[in-house]
């Protein structure tokens, strides 16, 4: 599973959550499969809200319908690490070979 930083405007479609910071990102992806991890664990692919037991079975069809394996992920800064950790394990077991770690820019980040 390879993993990259994608940092992104401050104005974004979609559910909110607080990014975390980064300095240092690549440019945003158009055509892209985005799971967002939201503060209270709500869980959204795309903007379609999911339910933890359907992640698995949506992300294997997701998966299976990409050429490019590559799913971003938007993760509240608050939601505990484990979490996140249970949730790129799903993704990984889905058959996802990237993900894209949405942030913000950080404030004097060039």
């Amino acid at each position: 599973l390879i993993i990259f930083m994608v940092t992104t405007p401050m104005l974004q479609r979609g559910t909110d959550v607080e990014l975390p910071r980064s300095r240092t990102g690549i440019a945003k992806a158009e055509d892209r499969l985005t799971l967002t991890l939201a503060r209270d664990r709500r869980i959204y692919l795309n903007d379609q809200e999911v339910a933890p037991e359907a992640l698995a079975s949506r992300l294997r069809a997701a998966a299976a319908a990409r050429q490019d394996r590559i799913l971003y992920f938007r993760g509240d800064a608050a939601v505990p690490y484990g979490t996140v950790i249970e949730v790129m394990d799903t993704v990984k077991a889905a058959g996802f070979e990237s993900v894209g770690m949405i942030t913000e820019r950080a404030a004097g980040a060039p």
